[in-house]
């Protein structure tokens, strides 16, 4: 891939139903992409993630919608030799409560 560099993107979805009962879930997903410089792979990350938008009915005729809220971040991949194992993305935060409360797999709880 002359002329293209590895990036990284996370993209934030919400998925919402028609039942009145349904409470939204939202997904981040973690993308690679390939891309001649950031600006490019934002419009890229933007893209991919409105091909990835969805409504369908389920099995008891809901309607189900999984839209993009969000591009959260784009960035350089840290490591673009996807043959072995690499960190491709990190992120840094300073509250670690407020990672909990986002995160409850950290501390063992399922979604």
């Amino acid at each position: 891939m002359t002329g293209q560099q590895m990036f990284v993107a996370v993209l934030l979805f919400e998925s919402t139903s028609s039942a009145a009962s349904y409470r939204p879930l939202y997904r981040e997903d973690v993308v690679v992409l390939w891309a001649p410089s950031l600006v490019d792979a934002r419009s890229e990350a933007e893209r991919h993630g409105r091909r990835a938008e969805t409504s369908y009915g389920n099995g008891v005729g809901e309607t189900i919608t999984n839209r993009l809220l969000h591009v959260v971040d784009v960035a350089p991949g840290l490591n673009d030799d996807l043959t072995t194992t690499a960190d491709l993305y990190s992120r840094h935060f300073r509250d670690i409560t407020a990672y909990r409360q986002f995160e409850p797999q950290l501390d063992g709880d399922p979604l």
